[in-house]
């Protein structure tokens, strides 16, 4: 059987070499990993051509909506400058290693790169999400034990 590390390893071959799948059988158990999908060619409708382009007028043109917490129209403003942590995969996520533990980090908190924010787990594997980058922990998106789906923010982080 594979060990966890091991099949983190594999899990990210798979990715950096996008390999479409694996599949791996070994002591009767079966695990089959999918590689991101293939990306669509230049000028292909996603809905197959179903709905037409809408034009609008500089009085029509849609607006931001406004969030609850005032940032819709200033967001653009308030995120020059972040590096955003997003989720890999679809699951849950979760703050700390166990619900004893402490969280890995709080907002404010001063971060290298490669360290540990947050696990995502799927499917009873749990996935440490780390840092791309050294920096300051500007914000957290995600609650603990709330599900996230792919390329969900997670993180905002302001580079040193």
């Amino acid at each position: 059987m594979l060990k966890f590390e091991e099949l983190c390893q594999l899990i990210r071959v798979v990715a950096e070499h996008k390999v479409s799948s694996v599949e791996i059988e070994q002591d009767g158990m079966r695990i089959r990993i999918d590689g991101p999908p293939a990306p669509l060619p230049a000028g292909t409708p996603l809905l197959g051509g179903a709905l037409a382009p809408v034009a609008f007028s500089p009085a029509e043109a849609p607006r931001p909506i406004a969030s609850s917490d005032g940032a819709g129209e200033r967001g653009g403003a308030d995120e020059a400058g972040l590096v955003f942590v997003t989720s890999p995969i679809v699951g849950t996520f979760y703050r700390s290693p166990n619900p004893e533990a402490p969280p890995f980090v709080e907002v404010g908190a001063v971060v290298r790169k490669g360290q540990v924010l947050c696990i995502v787990e799927a499917m009873k594997l749990m996935n440490e999400i780390e840092s791309d980058v050294s920096g300051a922990v500007v914000k957290i998106f995600a609650d603990n034990g709330q599900p996230v789906e792919f390329g969900q923010r997670l993180f905002a982080l302001r580079p040193a």
